[in-house]
């Protein structure tokens, strides 16, 4: 293989064992043949380490174990270790279709100037196939303020050039969830995300230890959304839509909060919403929204 492959896959992976040798040989099954598969073992404590010992003679296999610091620790650890021109990731849960890779190659040797797309993708939760309702429906180009209010891009579908992270910085490490809706949106704002309408992911779900059946997300969008607002790097449009995301967020969440006698957080939020009606408010009557 040569030393420069095209695409650096990256799967980042914590006790996963039971379920991280069907995504590895989903990599491994691909038509496409011009990639390295870099598995990023973030402090697992079960078998992992087994499943991963009959990989680690093959040459396009590279194993990385570190001490647990979260996906997006292990993403970043990734990226920093390839190679490739182009990046994609695949969480240890899902799978990819034989031909994922080969899609997005042509993809982008027909489209040039692109430097990220996504794919459809299948949707199992606990082994049964489901649909996704329409508010899931993934657009494709300037999808910034479509995605605002939810994360419309998964990792496992997207292929990016590595160059992105240089421009806008890798992923997040202080967030334990919702890392990708940050890092999208910091794409998003800038450049298009283009979608290819085939399904070439099986998205599977359902199981106890998904980052995304954590309770209260929206504390960490809301942290994304206050620091991009704050970033200066958005437009006076993108800002304006932010901020009204950001405070509706803030008031759902506050309400949680009450909910749940955390009266203290109920009005940290609750100013924050205040706050952000307030500039809102006057960024639209000085004009620049």
């Amino acid at each position: 293989m040569d030393k420069h492959p095209l695409v650096s896959v990256i799967i980042p992976s914590h006790n996963r064992g039971w379920i991280l040798k069907e995504a590895v040989d989903s990599v491994l099954s691909q038509d496409f043949r011009d990639f390295e598969l870099i598995v990023v073992d973030d402090g697992s404590d079960d078998n992992t380490r087994d499943v991963l010992s009959p990989y680690r003679n093959m040459e396009q296999v590279t194993v990385i174990h570190q001490k647990n610091r979260g996906v997006s620790a292990a993403r970043n650890r990734g990226v920093d270790s390839a190679s490739g021109e182009w990046i994609a990731f695949l969480d240890s849960d899902d799978l990819w279709l034989p031909e994922k890779l080969s899609a997005q190659v042509e993809f982008f040797r027909s489209n040039p100037d692109a430097l990220i797309c996504q794919t459809e993708e299948t949707w199992i939760r606990n082994g049964v196939r489901v649909n996704p309702k329409k508010r899931h429906e993934k657009p494709s180009g300037m999808v910034f303020k479509s995605s605002l209010s939810l994360c419309l891009v998964s990792p496992s579908a997207v292929m990016m050039r590595r160059e992105l992270f240089e421009r806008v910085g890798e992923f997040d490490e202080s967030l334990p969830a919702c890392e990708d809706y940050d890092l999208w949106l910091r794409i998003s704002c800038r450049y298009p995300i283009f979608l290819l309408e085939t399904p070439l992911i099986i998205k599977r779900g359902g199981h106890e230890d998904q980052l995304s059946r954590m309770r209260g997300l929206d504390k960490f969008r809301i942290q994304s959304l206050k620091k991009i607002i704050e970033g200066g790097v958005l437009s006076a449009e993108q800002s304006g839509a932010a901020m009204t995301v950001l405070k509706e967020k803030c008031l759902i969440y506050a309400g949680g909060c009450m909910k749940r006698a955390r009266h203290d957080e109920a009005s940290y939020y609750t100013q924050l919403a205040k706050e952000t009606k307030f500039f809102e408010k006057t960024w639209f009557l000085s004009g620049t929204i």
